[in-house]
């Protein structure tokens, strides 16, 4: 009997233990602090400002940096969209270390993406700094702007790390944006192609399909408890509507993500997948009306994705990160220098040969891209703008999971092409800095963000 009563008694320990080693495994499961931040980056009126480069006359909506910051433990990771046209280069990465030093981490550790509306800055230090050692050079960015609005960004995501608040919860979801991408690229049928641009009144263009794009928002959701902290969308495609007067605003991707944070309460923070090849144009002639209906329909789509949101609990946090290096396309060093200098050249042109130059000169330097995974979601970041196949092989790559990738951190690169477009023609690899061997690189970088 006694030898029975120790079985019972150790089957009861051993069952003890059993479930003390579970309640264990549930204090150590991930558990992650979220916070969110938002910071003015608009332009001050005067200033020159992105494609025409002539000074602002109307800011039609402030520009914002809306971010997040994530901490598991004592790391800290920062995911920024900003409302500017590019960040390229050494801006780029001062940006991001004067985020780091806020937060408490490693500029490797902290993504900043642009949005890439056209009516927003293209910050463009290393190329401004060229043109300063030439007399009457134009002005891209003033180099004092820059910095004061970066360290804006740097000061809210620094409030946001000493504000972290409790996230057990991750969601993901889904929803068909109707009639807004479109592929630029059009096939004549005899292997070259014609661009149709994010403005098209062509008929024969605007008929053509819609071609490859990615249709659908995906949204990621940080919650605790069932209840959304903040709401992070990625959407594939040029967020441009009219464009070119000298005015700054966030465009019709912005209006839509400030109407959903208007009427939900909750942080929207939107990203632009990688659409290099992909615009409006078949469903933009560049008018009000066009616009008013891009917003209507995209306002939708993040609608319903929002509204579909399925959480499960916070899984193992990775975070990755990777070097794309690939030959130059190939840049004559003295016609470059020759344009900068040349007076009756539009100020568009040399500023443009100023960026080509400032690439040249940093090609040995990795462009940086990250990702971070939380269980089986993804959020993958890449620089430059890359066309919507590199985003679509990132999403076969694992078909399991759940993949939002953004486009538009370090834009010093330009359009990431496939090497068939320079035979194909189009716009595309004309604003590539990149040679036609970028294509393997690039795929196996996204290979290795989504561990690959």
């Amino acid at each position: 009997m006694k030898d029975l009563t120790r079985s019972i008694i150790g089957l009861m320990l051993a069952a003890a233990g059993v479930l003390a080693c579970n309640a264990s495994a549930v204090a150590e499961a991930p558990s992650l602090r979220v916070g969110v931040f938002e910071a003015d980056v608009t332009l001050p009126l005067g200033h020159p400002c992105y494609p025409s480069y002539e000074p602002l006359e109307t800011t039609e909506f402030p520009l914002q940096a809306k971010g997040v910051v994530i901490g598991q433990g004592d790391d800290r990771y920062v995911i920024c969209a900003v409302d500017w046209c590019e960040i390229c280069n050494s801006a780029h990465t001062i940006v991001r270390e004067k985020i780091a030093e806020a937060v408490g981490t490693t500029a490797d550790q902290v993504a900043v993406q642009c949005v890439h509306q056209h009516t927003a800055p293209m910050a463009v230090l290393d190329a401004q700094r060229i043109l300063d050692q030439v007399d009457g050079a134009p002005l891209a960015f003033k180099e004092d702007v820059m910095m004061d609005l970066f360290d804006k960004i740097a000061s809210a995501a620094g409030d946001a790390a000493r504000r972290l608040e409790p996230c057990d919860r991750i969601g993901t979801s889904e929803a068909e944006v109707e009639r807004v991408a479109s592929n630029r690229r059009i096939p004549n049928g005899d292997g070259t192609v014609t661009t149709r641009y994010s403005s098209c009144t062509d008929a024969e263009l605007v008929a053509a399909p819609e071609g490859i794009i990615d249709p659908m928002v995906k949204t990621i959701t940080f919650g605790h408890r069932d209840k959304p902290i903040v709401q992070l969308h990625y959407y594939a495609t040029h967020p441009q509507s009219f464009y070119g007067d000298p005015r700054q605003g966030w465009d019709f991707v912005g209006i839509a993500r400030e109407r959903l944070e208007d009427e939900e309460g909750i942080p929207q923070i939107y990203f632009t997948g990688c659409a290099g090849d992909v615009a409006c144009g078949k469903y933009n002639d560049r008018g009000r009306e066009a616009r008013d209906g891009l917003t209507e329909r995209l306002f939708a789509g993040l609608k319903a994705s929002a509204a579909a949101t399925a959480y499960q609990p916070v899984g193992e946090l990775t975070w990755r990160t990777h070097g794309l290096t690939a030959p130059s396309r190939g840049f004559d060093v003295e016609k470059l220098k020759k344009q900068i200098a040349d007076s009756d050249q539009p100020k568009r042109n040399r500023i443009s040969a100023a960026q080509d130059l400032a690439f040249v000169k940093r090609l040995e330097k990795p462009f940086e891209l990250s990702s971070l995974q939380i269980g089986d979601v993804f959020m993958v970041h890449l620089p430059g703008e890359p066309c919507i196949e590199y985003q679509l092989y990132a999403q076969r790559l694992r078909p399991e999971a759940f993949v939002a990738v953004a486009g538009y951190a370090d834009g010093g690169c330009g359009y990431i092409c496939l090497e068939q477009m320079f035979a194909e023609g189009g716009y595309e690899p004309t604003a590539s800095r990149f040679a036609p061997e970028v294509e393997q690189p690039a795929r196996a970088a996204v290979r290795a963000l989504v561990g690959k």
